[in-house]
């Protein structure tokens, strides 16, 4: 059974910076895509950034060159360092385990403002 913990989420200042944690249970962590998404209030959940099996990333255009994501497979964990955190950055942040299917985190609430 797959489970994902989301951590590292709060109330940060804009041009401040966060780092989000995904611990991951009841899998083979180490042969699944992880990602995280986000959604904020009245949007669409969105895609933030992925990294596959052998650590190949992809981001939105929106968090390029602020965000990045990284796996340490030892740690069954998953990061998103999120820095120069905009405004527009607030939303529910969530975890994605995928294989054959999706799973997903409970998510952790980033805001963003002064």
């Amino acid at each position: 059974q797959v489970q994902l913990v989301e951590s590292g989420g709060g109330l940060v200042q804009p041009g401040g910076s966060l780092r989000l944690s995904c611990t991951a249970s009841g899998f083979t962590f180490s042969m699944f895509t992880m990602g995280w998404y986000r959604q904020a209030p009245g949007k669409q959940r969105e895609l933030v950034a992925t990294i596959d099996r052998r650590s190949n990333t992809a981001y939105a255009d929106s968090v390029k060159g602020r965000f990045t994501i990284a796996r340490d497979n030892a740690l069954n964990t998953v990061y998103l360092q999120m820095n120069t955190l905009q405004p527009g950055d607030t939303a529910v942040y969530y975890c994605l385990a995928r294989l054959f299917r999706d799973s997903w985190g409970q998510g952790t609430q980033v805001t963003v403002s002064s």
